[in-house]
C-alpha cells in the first residue's frame, strides 16, 4: 500500500507539516511507505504549507496587530508569492492575546505585501485567515500608499477606531499593482456590512462588544461610503460581494485593489499539485484539528475526498463529531480521532498530539489498507 498524507494543520496545536511527519512516521513503522503533502486552506498555516511544497520562505519586518515590530514570513516560487494575516498582524501577535477590538490594525499584512513586491511576484495569494482587526483593510491599504483623512484633511491611524472619521481617500501614491494576479484564498462568504458582515459575525470573536460591533459596523459603512466619494463608484457593490467581510474587512481592501476570491481548499489543492501526485497512491490520509459540520461547507478535508475519489480518504481529527452514517457523505472511508484515545485536551498538549498521531499512522498502516471499489465515495469501502 502506498499512502498520500495530506493534513491540514491542528489549529493552535501543531503545523500541517508536523501533522503529516507523525502520521507518516506511524506508517513507516507498520512498513507503509508514504509521501507527506502538507495542506492549507487559506488560513493560518499557509505560508508554512507552501515552503513545506517547495517555496521558498523570506522574513519581513511588520507591525503586528497592536503596531509592535515583529518578524513575519512570506513563501515564494515559480511567481507566486503567499503572504497570511496570521504570521503578520493576526491574533497571535497580540500583545499577551490581549484582544483590541477597535484598535487593531492589518498594517502588517499591507506591510508583508510591500515587501513582497521586491520579489517581483505575477500572483499574489493572500491568506486572511487568523486575523486579529476589523478596519476594513484600512491599514493593509495605508501600507501600500493610500491615505485616509477626516473631514478637516487630517490623516487617520488605520484601525476600527478611525473607521467611523474617514472622509476621504487618496489612493495617488499607492503601489501599482498591475500586472499581478491577487488571489484573496479562504472559505469566508460574509459581506462586509449588515448582520451577516465582518463586525456583526466576526467582531465579538475578536473581543467586540454588541456596542462595539455596532460602531465598528457603522464605521465600516462609512468607509465604503469615503470610497464611493474618492472615486470608486463601486464601492458599495465591493462590499456586498461575498467574501468582502473575511478578516475584518480585508477582503474588500483586496477586491477593490483587482483582486479574486476563490475556494481556498480548491486553490492549494491546485497549486500544490494534489491531482498529478494522486495516481499510484492507494489510499490518502488527510485531517485537521476538528472534522465536524462545517467540514461540508467547503473545509479542507471534504474538498480533498471528493478531488481523490474513486481513491479512499482517511481523515485524522483532534475530534469529530460526525456520526459513522455521515463519514460516506462527507467523503470519508475512515475517521480517526485523537478524543477517542485520550480524555485529556489534545490541543493544548502538541506532545500528546505528536505520540497520538504517530499511533493512529501506525494503525492505519497495519489495518491492512483500504479496498478500493466502485461505491467508495458513498462510504461503502472497507478495510482489506
Amino acid at each position: 500500500m502506498r499512502v498520500l498524507v495530506a493534513p491540514d494543520k491542528f489549529k493552535g496545536s501543531l503545523s500541517a507539516s508536523e501533522v503529516a511527519d507523525r502520521l507518516a512516521e506511524g506508517l513507516a513503522s507498520a512498513g507503509i511507505d508514504s509521501y507527506r503533502m502538507p495542506l492549507a486552506d487559506g488560513g493560518d498555516g499557509s505560508v508554512d504549507a507552501a515552503v513545506a511544497a517547495g517555496f521558498a520562505p523570506h522574513s519581513v519586518t511588520v507591525a503586528g496587530a497592536a503596531g509592535t515590530p515583529r518578524y513575519g514570513g512570506i513563501a515564494v516560487g515559480d511567481g507566486t508569492a503567499v503572504v497570511e494575516v496570521a504570521n503578520t498582524c493576526g491574533l497571535d501577535t497580540l500583545p499577551n492575546g490581549r484582544p483590541l477590538p477597535l484598535d487593531a490594525s492589518s498594517l502588517g499584512m499591507g506591510q508583508a505585501i510591500s515587501q513582497t513586491l521586491r520579489y517581483r511576484p505575477r500572483r499574489l495569494v493572500l491568506s486572511l485567515g487568523g486575523s486579529a482587526s476589523t478596519d476594513g483593510g484600512m491599514g493593509l491599504l495605508v501600507a501600500l500608499g493610500f491615505i485616509f483623512a477626516d473631514a478637516t484633511g487630517r490623516q487617520l491611524r488605520a484601525c476600527g477606531r478611525s473607521l467611523g472619521r474617514v472622509h476621504t481617500v487618496d489612493a495617488s501614491r499607492a503601489a501599482k499593482l498591475t500586472g499581478i494576479e491577487i488571489v484573496v484564498a479562504g472559505d469566508v462568504t460574509n459581506p462586509l456590512l449588515g448582520p451577516n458582515g465582518a463586525a456583526a459575525v466576526y467582531g465579538p470573536q475578536k473581543g467586540a462588544s454588541e456596542a462595539e460591533v455596532r460602531f465598528l459596523d457603522a464605521g465600516l459603512n462609512n468607509l465604503v461610503q469615503a470610497f464611493a466619494r474618492s472615486g470608486y463608484p463601486d464601492a458599495m457593490a465591493v462590499a456586498a460581494t461575498a467574501g468582502a467581510g473575511s478578516a475584518g474587512g480585508i477582503g474588500f481592501a483586496a477586491l477593490l485593489l483587482g483582486g479574486t476570491i476563490v475556494s481556498g481548499a480548491e486553490f492549494f489543492l491546485d497549486l500544490f499539485e494534489f491531482d498529478r501526485h494522486l495516481p499510484g497512491y492507494d489510499l490518502v490520509v488527510t485531517g485537521e484539528g476538528s472534522i465536524d459540520e462545517q467540514t461540508a461547507n467547503g473545509k479542507l478535508p471534504m474538498v480533498l475526498a471528493r478531488r481523490a475519489h474513486p481513491v479512499p480518504v482517511v481523515a485524522v481529527a483532534g475530534r469529530s463529531t460526525l456520526s459513522r452514517d455521515q463519514w460516506g457523505p462527507a467523503g470519508f472511508t475512515d475517521i480517526y480521532a485523537l478524543g477517542d484515545y485520550t480524555d485529556r485536551d489534545t490541543a493544548a498538549d502538541p506532545e500528546l498530539t505528536r505520540r497520538l498521531l504517530t499511533r493512529i499512522g501506525e494503525q492505519i498502516g497495519v489495518s491492512g489498507g483500504y479496498a478500493v471499489s466502485a461505491g467508495c465515495g458513498s462510504g461503502n469501502c472497507t478495510r482489506s
